[in-house]
């Protein structure tokens, strides 16, 4: 029997506006929005890196609770200093790049719900 789990499918995450959510993370974050099927429920998905997911489920009503140190994702991107620059003219909610004990460099920025999402890169 194998067992084994191959790879993170997909992150969802509720939303209270579906429109303003996918201005952030196609505009701010640069995601690609993906076909999404006729559920009954608002929402919208957007591509992460080749194979992963990000689901938007426009029903939220509850407070997001989220944070650098407790819920969040991370992305791993290429030029974290384009990132930065891209952050700052866009005028995100963002804090500034700085190292984990690891030595690898991070940016958290903050959607329209309070999600904090981790930026990093490895070089």
């Amino acid at each position: 029997m194998n067992l084994r789990i191959k790879e993170i499918n997909h992150v969802a995450l509720y939303v209270a506006d579906v429109a303003q959510s996918c201005h952030f993370y196609s505009n701010i974050l640069q995601m690609n929005q993906l076909e999404r099927p006729a559920f009954d429920f608002p929402g919208a998905w957007f591509q992460i890196g080749s194979h992963q997911e990000l689901h938007l489920i426009g029903v939220r009503s509850e407070q997001v609770v989220s944070g650098s140190r407790s819920n969040h994702f991370a992305l791993e991107v290429e030029d974290l200093k384009a990132w930065e620059s891209h952050l700052q003219s866009v005028k995100a909610t963002f804090r500034p790049p700085k190292p984990r004990p690891d030595g690898i460099q991070q940016i958290f920025v903050v959607d329209p719900d309070g999600y904090w999402i981790e930026l990093f890169s490895r070089t």
